[in-house]
């Protein structure tokens, strides 16, 4: 991993490398060709001027007036030039010194004037040439230097690149040697691209972390409640085999039966408690398929209060329900009626005989709520941030049957929803939960 981690950062120096040699190299050709255009230029503008100079002269006064004109410039003037008159191409003239020049180093123009006189004027090229030579020296140093510092640079520059990323890597490396996951990898406060993979990252690990302790306290407990169930399986399983055969047949079969049907509603309470806390753990990590369609809210509720109207009845509680038609959610219909059935079921259970529980539907903006409502004895405040914790049950529950699941389930969906669940209690005032559903997926 370490010599891949290496490669990569010397293929990310090399790319930066070659694109800032590359790019630098275009511009010292670039510069080069400039330059040597503008000093052939200057000379071509020298020599065109004085060939122009020149025939003026020689047109005033001849040979004679060109010859002093020519004579009196190269006394005062830094350059020397090459002047040559061939008068109707017969006579030549030469009117300045040549010696020592390179006739392959003359660049000349020649006009020819009205009468046929010939008029050329010559630059050498040498000094020309001899600054392009040390220009490209100058130029041939900076480009090594300019390829020792992209070098350099691009390794800084990489490495300074992934310093954010090796620490991540290391985070993840620490993490599967030692199974922690409340590491965190610290953020540089830039803003960029990889501050914010660095906070998603640090976001996934609280996720993980926050799902990892949840489920340990749900092992935790689903090991402590099961062996309840499961003690008692056994025991009563033990007790029929280890009780004497009576002596009616009838009576013998009868007593095995009531201890079979037992032994099946342990059982039943086990896998109840089971189902239910995988369909939580699927909720809550995001798999649990949902048949999404547009359900009405009010039918839902409906239904749910059907249910429930005759346990009510029996225990002298009056359910009601106010739910508008208008209120349509797009979910899984399944789903929203264990939500209603478990808040309805949970009210009923805690109120007291002559006490009311209300369902009540409603639009709240782009929200649907289902509020239930109930006159029992409250929730206390030191319990109300547990309530919705996997099989938990508070002080006042323990008489009452159930798995301490049923408002984790609740959550549980709401959330697979893009919804809410809320809880508002009084002790001694009775509860009230709220869920807020969106009305569009």
């Amino acid at each position: 991993m370490s010599s891949e981690r290496r490669t990569f950062g010397l293929r990310l120096a090399l790319w930066y490398a070659t694109l800032f040699v590359s790019s630098a190299i275009a511009i010292v050709f670039v510069t080069y060709y400039l330059t040597a255009s503008s000093l052939a230029q200057r000379d071509h503008q020298i020599i065109n001027g004085k060939l122009g100079d020149y025939a003026a002269a020689y047109l005033r006064g001849g040979v004679r007036v060109l010859a002093n004109t020519v004579r009196a410039e190269q006394q005062v003037a830094p350059e020397r030039l090459f002047v040559r008159v061939v008068d109707r191409g017969v006579e030549s003239v030469v009117l300045s010194n040549n010696e020592g020049w390179d006739p392959a180093k003359i660049e000349i123009v020649s006009a020819t004037l009205a009468d046929g006189t010939l008029v050329q004027v010559g630059k050498s090229t040498e000094a020309r040439d001899d600054l392009l030579s040390r220009f490209r020296a100058t130029l041939g140093f900076v480009t090594l230097l300019i390829v020792v510092i992209a070098l350099t640079g691009g390794w800084v520059a990489t490495q300074s690149a992934l310093f954010p990323i090796r620490r991540l890597t290391l985070a993840v490396q620490r993490i599967s040697r030692t199974g922690r996951t409340d590491a965190r990898v610290p953020l540089e406060g830039t803003g960029d691209a990889i501050d914010e993979l660095t906070s998603l990252f640090n976001t996934m690990l609280d996720k993980i972390e926050g799902l990892v302790t949840a489920m340990r306290g749900a092992l935790d407990n689903v090991s402590h409640d099961l062996r309840t169930p499961l003690t008692r399986l056994r025991g009563t399983a033990e007790m029929a085999l280890a009780s004497p055969p009576s002596g009616d047949p009838a009576q013998q079969v009868e007593h095995y039966r009531e201890v079979l049907a037992d032994c099946v509603e342990e059982s039943d309470r086990v896998l109840v408690m089971l189902n239910t806390l995988m369909d939580i753990s699927e909720a809550e990590s995001g798999t649990m398929q949902l048949r999404r369609e547009p359900v009405p809210l009010g039918e839902v509720v409906t239904r749910a209060i059907d249910l429930y109207r005759d346990v009510a009845d029996a225990k002298g509680v009056a359910l009601t329900a106010v739910a508008s038609d208008d209120v349509i959610v797009t979910a899984d219909r399944t789903r929203l009626e264990q939500v209603a059935a478990n808040l309805i079921d949970n009210a009923v259970k805690y109120t007291p005989a002559g006490g009311q529980v209300g369902v009540e539907v409603k639009r709240d903006g782009e929200a649907a709520l289902l509020r239930v409502r109930d006159t029992g004895p409250g929730i206390p405040p030191d319990e109300l941030p547990r309530i919705f914790d996997r099989l938990f049950r508070g002080d006042t529950s323990r008489t009452e049957r159930g798995l301490g699941l049923g408002l984790s389930l609740v959550k549980a969906i709401v959330e697979a929803h893009a919804g809410s669940v809320e809880v508002e209690s009084e002790p001694g005032r009775g509860a009230a939960f709220t869920v807020r559903l969106p009305t569009s997926p």
